[in-house]
């Protein structure tokens, strides 16, 4: 086995493995690949007749990566079955030496295949979270993460990796700047001054990530404003199944637990004269100025 550079990524180490004439895409290249991709598609049906059917329609596209990965992971299965054998039986032929060098050869080319589908799965899935709060899931075989990248190297040290890259990922930073607003809030009038708040709460906060519940209506529409501006976003979604009413309240603590520096909520439709505030808006609006954090309200120009 050809060994792994320590000064190479992992991607690049197992690309570097399969010898292939051509050059593979950079994991960077595969990453921004997945974003675009879903992107395009949610920036497409979000807002259209079609909004109702985006799951299906994300689960063609990611689901379709996704069926990509496990049929090249038969290939490298019949590869890998294919090397036992030959190792069994290596008799030190040069005939037995060649297939058992082929059989390692495809096996390896298929490994680096995986991983580039699972990463490109992976990174439409998690755009497709962030954007939209909902979770893809495949609706055939288990979803891999590279399992099969690992064979080629140190399986403790690896998932020791993922573990860290995964904490990273999680990591929200020190710029958190949370938004929730009303579903009834979404009209022309309140999608123009959400986007002037966050302009504003960015100009303050370069580095700020924009967290949510990805509620209908206004928080939806500050997702698009972050999905405009390439902001990361940091979701909170409502869990319904486990706390039922209290779900939204309990998704305020969640966000209020990021220490954001900045509270933005919007608790009514700007359109109109109606009153009724939405009071998960209101809710995390008190709590936040009990805590000390900054507060202020999306309202109309003066």
């Amino acid at each position: 086995m050809t060994a792994l550079s320590s000064s190479l990524s992992r991607y690049d180490a197992i690309c570097e493995v399969a010898g292939a004439d051509l050059p593979h895409p950079a994991q960077a290249e595969i990453e921004q690949l997945g974003f675009s991709l879903t992107t395009e598609v949610l920036d497409t049906f979000l807002g259209s007749a079609l909004e109702d059917q985006l799951p299906i329609i994300m689960e063609g596209l990611i689901g379709g990566f996704h069926s990509a990965a496990l049929r090249l992971q038969r290939e490298a299965d019949r590869a890998h079955d294919d090397m036992r054998r030959l190792h069994r039986d290596f008799d030190g032929s040069e005939i037995k030496d060649v297939e058992l060098q082929d059989a390692t050869l495809r096996y390896n080319r298929a490994d680096a295949a995986i991983m580039i589908i699972e990463v490109l799965r992976d990174a439409a899935c998690e755009n497709y979270t962030a954007q939209t709060g909902e979770v893809w899931t495949p609706w055939r075989g288990s979803a891999k993460t590279h399992t099969a990248s690992y064979a080629v190297i140190e399986a403790k040290d690896a998932m020791k990796a993922r573990r860290v890259r995964e904490q990273g990922l999680m990591d929200p930073g020190t710029e958190v700047v949370v938004f929730r607003g009303s579903p009834q809030a979404k009209t022309s009038l309140d999608a123009n001054r959400i986007f002037d708040a966050l302009n504003w709460a960015l100009s303050q906060h370069p580095a700020m990530k924009l967290a949510t519940t990805g509620n209908l209506g206004a928080e939806q529409i500050a997702l698009k404003w972050a999905r405009d501006k390439k902001v990361g976003v940091v979701l909170a979604k409502a869990d319904f199944e486990r706390h039922r009413r209290a779900a939204p309240f309990k998704a305020n603590d969640e966000l209020l637990a990021l220490d954001p520096v900045l509270v933005l909520t919007l608790d009514h439709s700007l359109e109109g004269d109606s009153d009724d505030a939405f009071g998960p808006a209101a809710n995390i609006a008190q709590k936040a100025r009990e805590n000390g954090l900054r507060v202020m309200s999306v309202t109309r120009r003066k």
